[in-house]
């Protein structure tokens, strides 16, 4: 990510305070990207200042959206959209681009798109996304690093088992069978918050969307959709982030603007590792931590609502400084230790083979000179440091603006001694 920005931490400060957490980026990404099948203008609360909420923005004008921002409100007026190409450049600023590619073809029947860029966590393979829409009737070639999409016929509903519970790749059907002929059955279908946030989305607009949350979910097409208002859910990945910061050390946060269900994949082993939370009325959660951590004996990764990728370079930056040893188990993406070799500067004791972590826990980390290769795991590298004593550098702070709404802004206001040097 090409900014000189740099995160200075000194560590060993406790947080304490309250936080509140922003909208969900796995959220507004497909929901910006459903307004492309609204004729006119959505409007969506609580959508986070992310650069790749921006990029988003930056590909719906790309296609003949006028997008605007205040706040926390973004408008999105769709009723001119004419093109369906979207630049190479703008693909690779985001990896969840790909799923612009089911609503333009939903609303255009054509879509050009290079490959999706972003984040690089090893393979992500898209062929899933290409395999249901070819059973909707669209025709895709690939040709030069561009995908040729077009729907000669219109698309049509199909049953479409996903090998995988893909969240990209059922939000893509999701989005072109809304408006496609006839109904369709996705079997196997991811079953995350953001999937039924953007189910509420489209069926305020006009959907018939109907078993979103649970694996087998049935879209009947209508003819048009119409456009709606909505509020983003909030992000559980954050939440998971500040408790995660307020356990290493061996803080008091009360956060606001969470929904306590969606993070019962992690809720649990924080609780095992010793925290005291309390989620109550009106999206509250309060976590206190006063003595040092146990680690839990082994976590490993799976599709919602099991324990989320997501989280795991945070838990294994909080497991660095927990009395004993705690084992992770990767299953979802090949390349995800790569913030490890960093922690480890840190003084952590870590090793790894293919994708399993041993992380074994030390007494204290001290600072050091850091840089962040992807956004969860700079967001870890944060964590860490927090709790490290002396000061800490963190470059490649742009990966962790891609999901993290100033992150030293946040920490600041309950006590950490961070801030944000150099040049955007």
């Amino acid at each position: 990510m090409g900014n000189s920005q740099k995160l200075v931490i000194n560590g060993g400060r406790r947080l304490e305070g309250e936080l509140q957490v922003h909208g969900a980026k796995n959220s507004a990404l497909p929901l910006l990207a459903a307004a492309v099948l609204a004729h006119g203008e959505c409007v969506f609360h609580n959508c986070p200042m992310l650069t790749d909420v921006d990029a988003a923005c930056r590909i719906l004008s790309c296609l003949g959206c006028r997008c605007s921002r205040s706040g926390d409100t973004v408008c999105v007026d769709s009723a001119n959209v004419c093109g369906n190409e979207i630049p190479d450049a703008l693909m690779r600023e985001m990896r969840s681009s790909i799923v612009f590619l089911g609503a333009v073809l939903g609303r255009t029947s054509r879509c050009r798109l290079t490959f999706p860029g972003g984040c690089e966590l090893g393979a992500r393979p898209i062929d899933l996304h290409i395999a249901a829409l070819r059973e909707m009737g669209a025709v895709i070639r690939e040709e030069h690093g561009w995908l040729e999409c077009t729907a000669p016929g219109g698309l049509r509903g199909a049953r479409i088992s996903l090998s995988f519970p893909s969240v990209g790749a059922t939000e893509n059907i999701m989005l072109a069978a809304a408006s496609a002929e006839g109904t369709t059955e996705i079997q196997n279908a991811a079953r995350e918050p953001e999937i039924i946030d953007l189910a509420d989305f489209l069926n305020k607009c006009g959907a018939k969307i109907s078993g979103a949350g649970g694996s087998t979910i049935v879209v009947e097409g209508v003819k048009r959709l119409e456009p709606a208002e909505h509020s983003v859910i909030p992000d559980r990945i954050v939440t998971g982030t500040y408790l995660c910061c307020a356990a290493i050390t061996k803080g008091e946060l009360i956060l606001t603007r969470c929904e306590p269900s969606h993070i019962m994949g992690y809720l649990p082993v924080l609780e095992a590792m010793g925290c005291r939370i309390y989620p109550y009325g009106g999206g509250k959660l309060y976590i206190n931590c006063t003595r040092r951590l146990t680690a839990p004996p082994t976590i490993r990764t799976m599709p919602y609502p099991g324990f989320p990728t997501d989280i795991q370079a945070l838990f294994t930056a909080l497991c660095s400084t927990a009395e004993g040893t705690s084992v992770f188990v990767e299953t979802i993406f090949d390349n995800r230790y790569r913030h490890v070799p960093e922690l480890i500067r840190l003084g952590a004791s870590i090793k790894v083979e293919g994708r399993v972590a041993v992380v074994q826990g030390v007494e204290r980390l001290s600072g050091a000179k850091l840089c962040a290769g992807e956004l969860r795991g700079g967001a870890a590298l944060v964590t860490a440091a927090l709790a490290a004593e002396g000061t800490s550098e963190i470059s490649g702070v742009g990966y962790i603006d891609r999901g993290y709404e100033s992150i030293e802004i946040a920490l600041r206001s309950v006590g950490a001694d961070i801030s944000r040097t150099g040049q955007p």
